[in-house]
Formats: C-alpha cells, structure tokens, sequence
C-alpha cells in the first residue's frame, strides 16, 4: 500500500464541476438519435474526469487494489460489449442498472459495518436511503432480466392478498428505515431491511407484464441512478451525488414519458398486472370467433411494393427477435433504387427498453432521419401506399382508438389502418404482451405474410428483383 501527495480539495471540486457539465452536455444530446454517439462520449469523459479526481482523494490509497478492480471490470465489459448481440441489449441494460444498486447495498453496508471511524461522520439517512433503494434495484433488475431472457414467464405472476403482503412489508422497511436511521449500531436491524429490501424487489416486478418492460427497465435505471447519489452521501463525494441525481431525474422523466406514451399512469403500470392473459378470451378466440384473414407470400407482397411510390415500415419485438434489422435495410435499399420514398415508423414503447427499435436500425446503418415518431409520422399515414408491420402488435392496434372495453384503449397507437395498403409480417396469429387480438389483421386493406420476420423480408428483397 503507498499514499499518493494529498490534491487540493479546490482542485478535485472543479474535477467534478467539470465532469458534472460533461454529464449534462452528454444527457442533452442523447435526445436525438443524429447526436446521440457525441453524447455518449461527452458522458464518458466526464466520468472518466471524475473517476480520476477520486482517486486523488486522501483517503483512497489501495491503488493496487483498485488497479485490480478496473483490470478485471475492464475485461468483463469488453467481453460482453463485443459478445452481446443488440437485441439482447434490453436484458443488458436491466443487468448493469441492478449491478449499481448491489454497488450501494455494498458500499452502504461497508459504511454502517466499518465502525465508529466511518460510520460516526456518515450520515445514518444516506446508509439507509443507499441500501432501501439498492437492494431493491439489484434484485428487480435481476427479475426483468430473467423476463427479459425468457428466464421466467414475461406474464404478470401474481398470487392472492399480493397488494396487501407488498403493503406489509413496506410498512417493515419503513419501521426498519427509522430504526436503523436513529440507531445505526442495530445490525441486525440493518440485516433485516437488506433482506426485506430484496424480496420487495423480487414481489414488485414478478406482476408486471412484458409489455410494460420498457417502462420498468427505465424506472430501474432511475432507482440505480437514486442509490448512487444517496451512495455519494455515504462516501462524502459530490461528483457521485451529481451523476446520480442526473441519472435519477432522467430516468423518472423518460418513465413518464413513457407512461404518457400508453396513455397509463404508473401506478398502473406498477399495481395493473397489464398483459395477464385472459385463457377464457384466447379459448373463444380459438373456437372460431375470429374472422377469417387470408395468407399472402412474399412474391404478393413484392408484386404491391411494385406500385408503391411510399412506404412506412413499423418494426417491433418480432423484428428484434428474428434478427431481421438488416435485412430490413436492404428492402429499404431495394425500395428506394425503385423509387420508392421509405421510412420507419417509431412507437416510444416498441421492443423491449426505450430506444429499442432505433438502436436496431442503427445498427444496421438506416439514417437517423429516416427515423420518425409517432407524433410525427401519424398524420402521413393516409397518404402511405404501403405500412409493413414487422412484428408489431399492441402499438399498432385500432382498438386503443375506438373500443372502450379494450385494456388498450387511450393508448397513442400508429395509425397504420389508415395507409392504403397494410402488410404485416408475423409467425402465428398469436396476440402481442397485451394478450388480446387485433382487429388490423381483419380489415379489408391488410395482407398477411407468416413467416420468420428476417427469412421473409429478405424473400420480399428477391421477389423484388424479378417484378
């Protein structure tokens, strides 16, 4: 162990001052695709900055040690950033946001444990908030990831009395909070609200659905970004506070975003167990209720591209999974060599984390202005010769429009029902995460096209070449 010269506290300050406007510079251009990679980097570097400044803190003086950490931290990163395929990048997201809160229960759990020399100048609060909201994170992180990677079931799971044993122990942690808080010395107490602390993160998002994912992973990323700031409390450090309440803040104003995207509150979100499948429902439809729809094949659909001047393609979760971002572009290649005007609707909640579908599309190299939004985009729909859905559902269901008895109804949809011709690619007949039918595929202007999403773009893109 070796001590570096103590820096000027000044000096580390205006370390994080600069790494503080470094993350908020970095945040605002993240709000648009063209500047989003500038944003990144401008983030990178200002916790880079600050990542140094605390290391020139008196105090940390196991460089050895913390060499160690970045070493092997370094490594996993570089595996699992050049291993993970891009549609596994909602699962990511859920692991590395619950990664951050396990880093406050154990940083939290360092202070309270460390005895009178650390924990007598940390205040009690800032151990209590850092480990509450931490473990709740790392352990509901862990649940959407396994929803995520098909680990467990991506319907609600819910039990009997549910609500009434979540209100119990949230009362538990509360009495816990206030005992810990007052008395820090009461381990055991302390040892209780960390095991309650992770049940409650396991129970609060076992009864959400996959629809909502992308809601909750956003929620997630907002509670890791909270335990961070409350860790920067505990450790003394500003920069970490700074960081963590910008992560916090963003993270809450994408969630409402989001919400209002699906026109739900959260706390139905959170409480509504929305996408619980209605078996009752499913039976009906499968004893022949259902109107009729008719096949189409990948020659058809070339032959109504051939006499298209526009064209909107919606890509969804059935795009991510078939892996067919790729194969997307060249269709759009293929379309506008014919002339044809195309581009890409973006629902806010399509896929499975905010941002899924352009992250997709961009890996496959579609130009961010060929990237809409809905808010955007609805209006051009009337006038679209062709809407291809790709594996989209629930965003693209008329009923949010009309039918009031619809668990959908109010939610902003893309109104592709409105272009003069609807091609939708899908496997099955099989309903989306909201677990209901969608009329789409019965109207008189829509084809369908079953098949692998990827394997029958690319038949498209051939069929193409011979019409």
């Amino acid at each position: 162990m070796s001590e570096m010269p103590a820096i000027p506290l000044i000096y580390i300050q205006l370390a994080y001052l600069v790494a503080a406007v470094l993350f908020i510079a970095g945040l605002k251009n993240l709000s648009s695709a063209r500047t989003a990679p500038r944003g990144n980097a401008l983030a990178a570097v200002g916790m880079l900055i600050a990542i140094i400044a605390t290391l020139l803190m008196r105090g940390v003086v196991n460089y050895p040690l913390i060499l160690g950490g970045v070493v092997v931290g370094a490594a996993i990163g570089a595996v699992l950033a050049t291993r993970i395929q891009m549609t596994a990048m909602p699962q990511m997201v859920a692991l590395l946001n619950g990664f951050g809160g396990g880093a406050s229960v154990l940083v939290a759990s360092a202070a309270l444990l460390g005895g009178e020399t650390i924990a007598a100048s940390v205040p009690a609060w800032a151990i209590v908030v850092s480990a509450l909201i931490g473990t709740v994170t790392f352990t509901g992180s862990l649940i959407a990831f396994a929803k995520l990677q098909e680990m467990m079931r991506g319907q609600p799971i819910l039990y009997p009395g549910q609500q009434f044993v979540n209100g119990i122990m949230g009362l538990g942690i509360l009495a816990l909070c206030a005992l810990v808080a007052l008395q820090p010395e009461q381990v055991p107490a302390f040892g209780a609200l960390l095991a309650v602390g992770l049940i409650l993160g396991v129970t609060l998002v076992i009864p959400i659905g996959g629809a909502d994912m992308p809601v909750v992973i956003s929620l997630l990323n907002s509670y890791s970004g909270l335990a961070a700031c409350a860790t920067g409390f505990v450790l003394g450090n500003s920069g970490l506070v700074i960081s963590g309440s910008l992560v916090g803040a963003s993270g809450l104003i994408l969630t409402k975003i989001m919400c209002d995207a699906m026109n739900r509150p959260l706390t139905n979100v959170l409480f509504g167990a929305f996408g619980a499948v209605d078996q009752t429902a499913i039976a009906a439809a499968a004893g022949g209720e259902r109107p009729t729809v008719k096949a189409y094949t990948p020659d058809d659909a070339a032959i109504v591209f051939s006499s298209a001047s526009s064209a909107i393609v919606v890509p969804g979760y059935g795009m991510a999974v078939a892996q067919a971002q790729h194969a997307v572009r060249e269709l759009m290649d293929a379309l506008e060599e014919r002339g044809v005007k195309t581009r890409f609707a973006i629902h806010p909640v399509a896929g499975r984390m905010p941002g899924h579908m352009n992250v997709l599309l961009a890996e496959a190299n579609v130009p961010y202005d060929k990237l809409v939004e809905m808010d955007h985009i609805n209006a051009e729909f009337p006038e679209t010769d062709v809407a291809l859905v790709l594996g989209a559902n629930d965003v693209v269901n008329p009923d949010a429009r009309s039918a009031e008895d619809s668990p959908i109804y109010g939610m902003p949809i893309l109104n592709v029902d409105h272009a003069r011709q609807v091609m939708v690619i899908k496997r099955s007949m099989n309903p989306g995460f909201a677990g209901i039918d969608n009329p789409l595929f019965y109207l008189d202007n829509t084809m369908m096209v079953f098949g692998d999403a990827k394997q029958t773009v690319l038949g498209i893109v051939e069929a193409l070449k011979e019409v």
